[in-house]
């Protein structure tokens, strides 16, 4: 039986849905196999202490040290500028812990309150009048707001507005975890844990939040729950809510609740973007969502092991005993210019890649819509235009509306490969797909033909002809070598630079 109420709690709708479902008797089971791997390991030059931080996928992160202050650290493990802004009416003081507050920026706890960090800076915000200490969890959703789990209440930060979610009038207190992940229906959700009870709030509106109870949860008896993860979505899979519980692991997957079948009880779970981290009673192991494989960390002491942080490019923050160690499967690039999960609206965006300081890549490559496009270093960087303003060899101008991967993938001598997925959103202010018979065959006939259909020049009359002499073709036009009556406008060029670029479509 199911009963609802809706309320209007002052700048948030909120409707309240709690239902009674039997347990699932008969419950999937996944069996991972993980693959033992030697994770690259970097570690901190200063003593980071043992709260949560926060960890960007670009590379680096800022983390709260043992002695109070807040740091920003670079890829490599070395400290980064990180200074209180000229235009705070008040001083940070002693750091407690810092939470993700967006892609690139984070919420540092001090004892006197909330101060955002972004860009190198420490800002006091407005807001943080409203909250003082007491923040356990942060989690972004997809419609841009960040989630504050607060000893007060659930918060949501939207616009530079700081608004409660409440139920009856009643704070929502004693949140305990925090997760961005699809409900049980598919609607995006923020779930929380809030008294041992596992909830979700779903966007139904415009200011308009129903929470729901999730009691379709096959719990065992005496099992409850003790820690939630989020799997971002990408082309290759929907997001997904990873459930930890005092026996077991759980993941709500598209055909329902499955058990993730460990070797031992899993003791940790911390996820971003599309990997999660599972330390499980002395083994580390790591999931990649893309791939659908597990892996094995070899060589990392786990006896005194606490995560810290996690990015989506696959690196986990985490404290081994003293020391501070950020892990990842392998040399993996960091993408700049693309965030995991963002929505791309501009086709002229530009990408490039940092890599991992040691030995040099033989060749570098980024895929796109099966495309694969060669780069060269130092910048590695990919799309944008010409000095003339005509898009460069790739751009995103011809991919299809919709969710794509990017991989930056580079190559060593030793024939191994590290490699970056970012999945993202391209919704392109411009939809208008170019071809050959609408767009390019008008220039063709009008400025082409009569040398390159019946006069001395290189037959070019044909689509085909076009399509695999396209290189050339943009060289001479952009050179002004052709014409052979004078140049291009520059919108033509852009034109059958464009096409090329989308993939010659007929």
């Amino acid at each position: 039986m199911k009963t609802r109420a809706s309320y209007r709690i002052g700048p948030l709708m909120l409707a309240a849905l709690l239902s009674g479902c039997e347990p699932t008797p008969s419950l999937p089971q996944d069996h991972p196999s993980p693959q033992p791997f030697a994770p690259v390991q970097v570690r901190t030059e200063v003593d980071v202490a043992p709260a949560s931080g926060f960890a960007d996928q670009t590379g680096g992160g800022i983390f709260a040290t043992a002695d109070g202050n807040v740091i920003r650290l670079r890829l490599d493990g070395t400290r980064a500028a990180l200074e209180s802004h000229p235009g705070n009416t008040v001083t940070p003081g002693r750091a407690r812990a810092v939470f993700r507050m967006g892609a690139g920026s984070a919420l540092v706890e001090a004892d006197n309150g909330l101060f955002l960090a972004q860009s190198g800076w420490l800002i006091a915000p407005p807001w943080r009048e409203v909250l003082g200490t007491g923040l356990v969890a942060t989690a972004a959703t997809p419609d841009g707001a960040v989630w504050l789990g607060h000893a007060s209440g659930l918060y949501r930060l939207q616009d530079g507005a700081l608004s409660a979610l409440k139920v009856n009038g009643q704070a929502l207190d004693g949140i305990t975890a925090l997760a961005s992940a699809p409900a049980e229906d598919g609607a995006q959700g923020l779930w929380f844990l809030r008294q041992e009870t596992l909830s979700v709030a779903v966007r139904t509106a415009p200011g308009t939040w129903q929470v729901r109870q999730v009691s379709s949860l096959p719990l065992q008896e005496g099992e409850r729950v003790v820690g939630l993860a989020g799997l971002g979505a990408s082309e290759k899979g929907k997001g997904e809510a990873w459930v930890l519980t005092s026996s077991r692991l759980l993941r709500l997957a598209a055909d329902g609740w499955r058990q993730v079948a460990l070797a031992r009880k899993p003791e940790q779970v911390l996820a971003a973007g599309r990997f999660v981290w599972v330390n499980m009673d002395g083994k580390l192991l790591a999931h990649d969502a893309e791939t659908g494989t597990w892996g094995e960390a070899s060589g990392v002491d786990t006896r005194e092991f606490r995560f810290l942080a996690a990015d989506e490019s696959g690196c986990a923050w985490v404290q081994l005993g003293a020391e501070t160690v950020a892990l990842s499967k392998g040399p993996v690039p960091r993408v700049l210019g693309l965030l995991e999960g963002s929505q791309v609206v501009e086709d002229s965006l530009v990408v490039s890649a940092r890599l991992v300081p040691g030995v040099a890549p033989l060749t570098f490559i980024y895929e796109v819509a099966g495309v694969e496009v060669p780069v060269r270093g130092p910048a590695y960087s990919l799309g944008g235009t010409e000095a003339d303003g005509t898009p460069k060899a790739y751009s995103f101008v011809g991919l299809e509306p919709g969710l794509h991967s990017l991989s930056a993938v580079a190559r060593y001598a030793d024939g191994t490969e590290a490699r970056r997925v970012v999945s993202f959103d391209y919704q392109p202010l411009s939809t208008v797909a170019l071809g050959w018979d609408k767009d390019i065959r008008p220039i063709h006939e009008a400025r082409c033909a009569k040398c390159h259909d019946t006069g001395p020049a290189r037959p070019l009359g044909t689509y085909t002809l076009w399509k695999d002499n396209a290189e050339s073709i943009i060289a001479a036009v952009k050179d002004q070598r052709m014409p052979a009556d004078g140049p291009l406008d520059p919108q033509l060029i852009s034109l059958i630079q464009r096409w090329a670029a989308t993939g010659a479509n007929p």
